[in-house]
């Protein structure tokens, strides 16, 4: 079985259920206290809570395109919030733009002169305030590519049988960025265009064996991508 995460046919849209975590959450994400870390054992990797976390980082982006649109510091500090307990499996490449510390900067930049605001993010940005014990196992992998307008990025991972696979590419904001998952014979076995810069593609019970990730910037300028997977 295929599916894509996040595109539910019929359902709410992706930016309809960011917005109600934003009603949801944004009071909490100003009167939240900071609690003591514990220094644990980095967790085993786990595919089902990677694949979960890579969800809520791609619903943290659209959050924040939310709050960057209307220069809404509550709403960006929600966005930070929702990363505060992914950790990640960095690769090489360029530094990550959709972390914890860099929606916190926009919030504080958003936030003017508001103490009540700047007291939050301050908490926020507490070394208590790290992954203590996180409901998404060890985190997805992430590395960040810039790409050329028009340049399509591709490598190749190894699925293995009946393990669920997701992977999304999130863009910087400038272009439009498409995905496409090719079984080792070619074919599709899932793509997102979706005219957005946050695709994302889950295959369910994908078979064993090599499937070729290509991510293309449809844009007439560069954009970095952040490319997630688990």
């Amino acid at each position: 079985m295929i599916e894509r995460a996040g595109r539910v046919v019929g359902g709410p849209t992706p930016i309809a259920a960011a917005l109600a975590i934003v009603t949801a959450v944004a009071a909490l994400a100003l009167t939240a206290a900071p609690a003591g870390s514990q220094t644990r054992p980095a967790p085993a990797p786990n595919p089902v809570l990677e694949a979960r976390a890579i969800t809520r980082m791609v619903t943290a982006a659209e959050v924040a395109d939310w709050a960057r649109e209307r220069r809404d510091a509550p709403a960006m500090i929600v966005a930070a919030r929702m990363l505060g307990d992914i950790p990640t499996r960095r690769e090489n490449g360029d530094e990550p733009f959709l972390t914890h510390a860099a929606l916190l900067d926009e919030a504080e930049t958003f936030a003017g002169g508001d103490r009540v605001l700047l007291d939050q993010i301050s908490r926020e940005r507490s070394p208590d305030k790290g992954v203590r014990a996180s409901p998404f196992g060890a985190g997805p992998i992430v590395v960040v590519r810039r790409l050329r307008a028009r340049e399509t990025y591709s490598f190749t991972i190894e699925a293995r049988r009946n393990e669920v696979l997701r992977v999304a590419a999130i863009g910087d904001g400038d272009t439009n960025i498409d995905l496409a998952l090719r079984d080792q014979n070619g074919a599709v076995v899932c793509s997102d265009g979706s005219l957005d810069h946050y695709p994302v593609c889950t295959v369910a019970r994908p078979q064993a064996g090599p499937i070729r990730i290509e991510i293309v910037n449809r844009g007439e300028v560069w954009s970095r991508v952040q490319i997630l997977t688990n």
